[in-house]
């Protein structure tokens, strides 16, 4: 049995989002938790974690075209040699960061 206080601090924890549905879509819902042998809420909470996550991932990734990975690695692998700029630049971060 949880105490008050584990109690109080699950309450904390937990949001709640409202929103609006047609009612064909709401039934969809329910039939879908039901198959699944969850409760509704369950069942969308875990849709709407995924969904979330899939937007996320896919905003998170890096996508190169072919052009741009081959020219990447033979950077990679053969980098060019540093010009002025970047010389004074790392003098200047040598300096500051002494």
């Amino acid at each position: 049995m949880k105490t008050v206080t584990q109690r109080k601090t699950a309450a904390r924890d937990v949001a709640r989002l409202n929103f609006r549905l047609p009612a064909k879509i709401k039934k969809r819902v329910e039939d879908a938790a039901v198959l699944s042998g969850v409760t509704v809420s369950d069942f969308a909470v875990a849709a709407l974690v995924s969904s979330a996550d899939a937007v996320l991932r896919q905003r998170e990734e890096r996508k190169l075209s072919d052009r741009d990975r081959d020219l990447f690695l033979a950077l990679v692998e053969a980098p060019p040699k540093p010009n002025k700029a970047l010389k004074k630049a790392a003098q200047k971060y040598k300096k500051r960061s002494d």
